[in-house]
């Protein structure tokens, strides 16, 4: 199973450099469709703009594309895909507005330009890492619903959906590479007295806060 670093909020960063106003736009994305969706609203965002200059990388398929979109080969989408290469970011889209300001920058000032007002919008937005975990049923009687719930919080293990009936039933998210040891674990701490089944994978979200 896989664990990788995104982004799950949308954000947004500007500066001016030699008059040209440079905004950089971050979108979560799935599909090369959402990316399609997402430019169209970072043109409606901010229209009339000179340039509209992206980079993407999509975890499905291990898709990266990047659009200099008018500017010099290589000095727009190219640096702005280095910035998510370099982070290792993966379902993200960045889109970098330029309102062109009259001086011309060169190849090596353009490069710079909007890698670095990439690099300033990521410097400021929260990172997540995706994890692969495990998805169990727990089913048990109703005195052993008060010891297991402090167990899996002590263990910083999720719960989610909960049924109360003649049982009851807990739903838990382990990571992963721990999913032998909980099996192993639940069976040790009551005596295989609860039924335990797996029943499913998800990827769930853990925050790195920014990283710089």
């Amino acid at each position: 199973m896989v664990s990788y670093l995104t982004i799950l909020e949308e954000g947004h960063s500007e500066q001016v450099i030699d008059k040209s106003r440079f905004i950089a736009l971050v979108f979560p994305v799935k599909s090369t469709q959402e990316v399609a969706l997402n430019l169209e609203k970072a043109r409606q965002l901010y229209p009339n703009a000179r340039h509209y200059v992206y980079a993407y990388r999509l975890h499905e398929g291990n898709l990266e594309r990047s659009a200099d979109d008018g500017e010099p080969q290589g000095t727009g989408g190219r640096p702005v895909l280095d910035v998510l290469q370099f982070r290792e970011l993966w379902d993200v889209l960045v889109v970098v507005v330029r309102y062109f300001g009259g001086i011309l920058l060169g190849t090596g000032g353009l490069t710079r330009a909007y890698g670095g007002t990439a690099r300033q919008l990521l410097d400021q937005t929260e990172v997540s890492k995706l994890i692969s975990h495990a998805v169990y049923e727990v089913e048990a009687s109703y005195d052993w619903y008060e010891p297991l719930k402090y167990q899996f919080r002590q263990n910083n293990w999720l719960t989610g959906n909960e049924e109360f009936s003649e049982t009851v039933r807990i739903e838990v998210f382990i990571p992963w590479v721990d999913r032998h040891h909980f099996v192993e674990w639940l069976a040790e701490f009551t005596g295989n007295q609860i039924i335990c089944q797996a029943k499913d994978s998800v990827l769930r979200a853990e925050s790195l806060g920014s990283r710089l």
